[in-house]
C-alpha cells in the first residue's frame, strides 16, 4: 500500500482503482472514492513525515525573517493534544492561515502536568518518554482536526456545494513544534536517544539548555548550574546526528543559555593552550590569590597570569563564577553555540527588557550577523509591574511630574486608567514587534499560557457554579459564549470524531452501519444555533 502516500485526491483515486483491478473481486466492497478521501484526510503517515515538513517551514520562515525583521513567528505552549488542537483551529478561524504560527512544548508543563509521579517542579525529574509522548499526542490531535474539517467539506461536496477548491487547497493544522529537551536528560548519548524519540514523534526543532542535567532548575529560579562549552557542544552534536540519522536534514537546534542567572558551575574544563575555549571559561571562575604554602591538602589551584589562585568552591563542590560576569558568559555561550551547529538562540532573562536583550544579541551579531533569538515571553515575569516601572522611569527622565504615582505600588488598580498605565500597556502590546525589529527575536513564545488559562477559567466557573448562579454560571460563562463565538468544541461529539466515525462506518459496513448521528443525537440542538454577540450586532449596524 506504499502507493497510497500520494496526497492528491485524484492521484489517490487512480491508485486505488488500479489496485482494485489488480486484486479483483476480493476488493469489490472497497470504494476508490472513499479510500481517496481517507488518504488525503491523513496526509502525514508518520512523525518523521511531520518533522521533515515542519522543518522546511521553519527554515523558510528563518530566511524570510533574515530579509525582513517584521516577519517574526509566534507560538503558545500546550500541555495536551486537545489544547494544541483547539489552539490551531482557532488560529485558522481567526487569522485564516497558520503561517508563522507554531506550537511550543514546555518541559515545565510536562513536569507539572504530565508526569506519572504527579506534579513536579521543573528539575528534569519527569520521565524522559513523557516528552515524545506529548509530541505524538499533539500531532494525533492535529491530524484529527485535518480529518474532521476535510470530512465536513466532502460531505458538503456530496450535497452539491461548490467546495472543491477548499478541498484542493486545504491548509493543514500541522505546524512546527519547538520541543524542550531540558538539559538533555543525562550525558550526550542520553540526549541523542531522547532526541531520536522526539524527532520520530514529529519534532522538527529541539531546544536544549546549558545547565547540568542532574541539577537542572527552572530558568526563572535560583540555583542554576551551567556546564563548560565542550559538554554542551557534545549535546548539540548528539541532536544533529539524531536529525541526520532519521533523514530530517533541515532539523533545527535551539541553544538556550541560562548563564545570565547562573552563578555556579559543576566542572572546570581542561585548557590545552592559552585563550582556548576552556581557558575563556576558566577565566570566568571566581578565584582567590594564594601561595603554595597557604594551600591546604587537596585544594584545587589554577595558574593565572603567572600567579597561583584558588577557585572559590562551595561545600557541595560547585564552583562560583565571578560577580558581574554573567552577560559576558551569555555572549560567549551564544557565539560558541552558533559556531558549533546551533541554528537559533534562547537567552533566559530576569525581566522582559528589550534594551537589555538587544545589548546581548547585538554583541553576538557583531560576530555572527544572522544570529536569531527564540524568546520566552514568560508568565514568570510580572509584565504589568515591569512595564509600569519602565514607563515610570521614562516619564520621570523626560521631566514629567510623578507625584501622582507611588513607585512602590504601581500594580494598584487605581493606575489602570492612568497615562503611565497606557504607556506601559502600549509597550507590552508592541513588545513582540519591537523585539523582532530591535533585538533579533525571530520567534516569540509564551511557555505556560494554557496552564494559566485553565486555572483562571476554572476559578471563574467554580465561583459561580457552586454558588447561587448554579448552572447559569456554566451556560452564561461557557456554553453561550462557545455558541456565539463559533468555538469548534461546542459540538464536543463531533470534535471527538463521532461524525468522522459515522462516515467511516458507512465506508466499512454500508447500510448495516450503526451510527451515532441520528435524530436522537442531542448535538443536533446546536445546528444553526450560532447567535450574534452584542458587539457583532453593533458592528452590523
Amino acid at each position: 500500500m506504499k502507493n497510497l502516500s500520494q496526497t492528491n485526491y485524484h492521484s489517490a483515486l487512480e491508485t486505488v482503482k488500479k489496485l482494485k483491478e489488480k486484486y479483483g473481486d476480493t476488493w469489490d466492497a472497497i470504494s476508490p472514492h472513499n479510500a481517496a478521501r481517507m488518504v488525503i484526510q491523513n496526509r502525514f503517515k508518520t512523525g518523521l513525515d511531520i518533522a521533515k515538513y515542519t522543518a522546511a517551514i521553519m527554515r523558510n520562515d528563518m530566511a524570510v525573517y533574515d530579509a525582513d525583521h517584521s516577519k517574526y513567528t509566534q507560538s503558545l505552549g500546550c500541555w495536551h493534544g486537545f489544547v494544541a488542537q483547539q489552539n490551531i483551529i482557532a488560529v485558522k478561524k481567526h487569522h485564516k492561515t497558520t503561517n508563522k504560527k507554531y506550537l511550543y512544548l514546555s518541559g515545565w508543563m510536562v513536569a507539572a502536568l504530565r508526569s506519572e509521579f504527579g506534579p513536579l517542579p521543573d528539575q528534569s525529574m519527569h520521565e524522559k518518554t513523557s516528552v515524545p509522548s506529548l509530541i505524538k499526542e499533539i500531532y494525533d490531535f492535529l491530524r484529527q482536526a485535518d480529518a474532521i474539517e476535510l470530512n465536513d467539506l466532502f460531505k458538503r461536496l456530496e450535497k452539491g456545494e461548490d467546495v472543491q477548491n477548499q478541498i484542493d487547497n486545504f491548509e493543514t493544522h500541522i505546524v512546527p513544534i519547538i520541543a524542550d529537551i531540558d538539559a538533555g536528560f543525562g550525558n550526550e548519548e542520553a540526549t541523542y536517544l531522547l532526541s531520536k524519540k522526539m524527532i520520530e514523534a514529529g519534532a522538527c526543532a529541539i531546544q536544549i539548555e546549558n545547565q547540568v542535567s542532574d541539577a537542572k532548575q527552572c530558568g526563572h529560579q535560583d540555583g542554576k548550574v551551567t556546564v563548560p562549552h565542550e559538554d554542551f557542544i557534545a549535546k548539540l552534536n548528539a541532536i544533529r546526528y539524531a536529525f541526520l540519522e532519521l533523514g530530517v536534514e533541515d532539523g533545527i537546534i535551539v541553544a538556550r543559555t541560562d548563564s545570565e542567572g547562573a552563578g555556579l558551575t559543576q566542572k572546570l574544563p581542561v585548557s590545552k593552550e592559552p585563550g582556548d575555549l576552556a581557558s575563556k571559561y576558566l577565566n570566568f571562575i571566581a578565584c582567590e590569590d594564594i601561595s603554595i604554602n597557604e594551600a591546604k591538602e587537596d585544594d584545587v589551584l589554577l595558574k593565572r597570569e603567572g600567579k597561583l589562585v584558588k577557585p572559590v568552591r562551595l561545600a557541595n563542590g560547585l564552583y562560583k563564577f565571578k560577580a558581574g560576569s554573567n552577560i559576558d558568559r551569555v555572549v560567549l555561550d551564544c557565539i560558541t553555540s552558533l559556531k558549533n551547529g546551533a541554528d537559533l538562540l534562547w537567552i533566559e532573562t530576569p525581566t522582559p527588557n528589550l534594551k537589555q536583550i538587544a545589548y546581548m544579541v547585538n554583541r553576538v551579531k557583531a560576530v555572527v550577523p544572522n544570529a536569531k533569538l527564540v524568546y520566552n515571553n514568560s508568565p514568570s515575569f510580572n509584565w504589568t509591574l515591569n512595564f509600569r516601572n519602565q514607563a515610570y522611569d521614562e516619564m520621570d527622565a523626560s521631566g514629567k511630574i510623578m507625584s501622582d504615582y507611588d513607585k512602590n505600588n504601581l500594580m494598584d488598580v487605581i493606575y489602570d486608567d492612568s497615562e503611565l498605565s497606557r504607556i506601559a500597556d502600549e509597550k507590552i502590546k508592541t513588545f513582540q514587534k519591537d523585539g523582532a525589529r530591535d533585538a533579533g527575536i525571530f520567534h516569540h513564545l509564551i511557555t505556560l499560557p494554557t496552564y494559566h488559562t485553565t486555572a483562571l477559567h476554572m476559578n471563574d466557573l467554580t465561583k459561580g457554579y457552586f454558588a447561587e448562579d448554579g448552572m447559569l454560571a456554566y451556560v452564561k460563562g461557557v456554553q453561550r459564549e462557545e455558541i456565539r463565538k463559533g468555538v469548534s468544541c461546542v459540538k464536543h461529539q463531533r470534535m471527538a470524531g463521532s461524525d468522522l466515525g459515522d462516515d467511516h462506518k458507512s465506508f466499512f459496513a454500508g447500510e448495516k452501519a450503526l451510527k451515532a448521528g441520528g435524530e436522537n443525537n442531542t448535538s443536533n440542538q446546536f445546528e444553526n444555533s450560532k447567535a450574534k454577540s452584542k458587539r457583532e450586532l453593533v458592528l452590523d449596524k
